[in-house]
């Protein structure tokens, strides 16, 4: 049985989800009005940030690989 998603598949998903915390982080401000949310925005922020890392980690390893081919 194979894993129904690629390499650069979950690269996609990866820069997606990163592009929506981040704006979501942004977004989602305490000072201003009552919100509902229970979420803490540093803690959103900082998923965000290592979820954009591990995007770039994808990015490079796809360098490297054009680099070696040729």
């Amino acid at each position: 049985m194979n894993f129904p998603l690629s390499f650069w598949d979950i690269s996609l998903w990866l820069a997606v989800t990163a592009i929506i915390l981040l704006i979501t982080s942004e977004l989602v401000s305490s000072k201003y009005g009552k919100t509902s949310l229970l979420i803490e925005k540093k803690k959103l922020r900082n998923v965000a940030l290592t979820i954009s890392i591990l995007f770039l980690i994808t990015v490079i390893i796809r360098i490297y690989e054009i680099i070696i081919t040729f």
